[in-house]
């Protein structure tokens, strides 16, 4: 499909956006939890937050770069306002009789360095992502969706999992034990979206069918601080 059209809202942004963004939230929270694969040890959250670069990779391929900045700062904001809301419902004095404060706060208190470094990994990683996603769609003339996605998926995952390592651990894990948990991190981020390829494939042309929408991103302004 090389429909070249730039306008219209889209039916379903508003829908792509918002999974987008339950995933990021649920991710986030999943990942308190750290789970063993043969040598392998991982956060739970990696289990969905593959998800939010493949709802990045449609939201880009097919509404353009400027809408998908959009969703990705409203992530960004629904991220923060979780931690703050968690850390003030974790400070609140529990009700007497209630005895769950101590398992209440284990699960939802997060660390401030786990937050700082999610939320600046996450940021890097999904505009990262996004941009070769909407340079290569214009570089390809829209063609070789594969090669794109999988493309910025390695760049964006790189960013994403060696900053969000970085900043968690570094200092905390002896070297050699963080850089193996940052490859074993990358490469099955990046397993896992390579395998959802043809899904991608179906989502993307259904909506590009469905919404009569297909963005070029020719003359975008790409400074990922502007929302217009």
């Amino acid at each position: 499909m090389n429909d070249r059209r730039q306008g219209g809202q889209g039916k379903y942004f508003d829908l792509i956006g918002m999974a987008f963004v339950a995933v990021l939230l649920l991710s986030t929270i999943a990942a308190q939890k750290l789970f063993v694969v043969g040598p392998l040890v991982l956060p739970a959250g990696i289990l969905l937050f593959p998800l939010a670069y493949i709802f990045g990779d449609v939201l880009t391929e097919v509404y353009g770069y400027a809408r998908s900045r959009r969703i990705v700062w409203m992530g960004f904001a629904m991220s923060l306002l979780m931690v703050i809301t968690f850390a003030v419902a974790v400070a609140l004095p529990p009700a007497p009789g209630w005895p769950m404060q101590e398992s209440f706060a284990a699960v939802l208190g997060f660390v401030p360095r786990i937050v700082f470094a999610s939320l600046l990994a996450y940021l890097c990683g999904e505009f990262v992502n996004s941009y070769v996603l909407a340079k290569l769609k214009v570089r390809t003339s829209g063609r070789h969706l594969w090669f794109r996605t999988i493309a910025s998926t390695l760049i964006g995952e790189a960013v994403d999992t060696s900053i969000f390592m970085a900043a968690a651990f570094w200092g905390v894990m002896p070297l050699p034990v963080l850089l193996s948990a940052m490859l074993s991190a990358y490469l099955v981020k990046v397993g896992y979206e390579i395998a959802a390829t043809p899904i991608t494939y179906q989502v993307v042309n259904a909506l590009k069918r469905a919404e009569g929408i297909d963005h070029y991103d020719v003359g975008t302004n790409f400074n990922p601080f502007r929302l217009d």
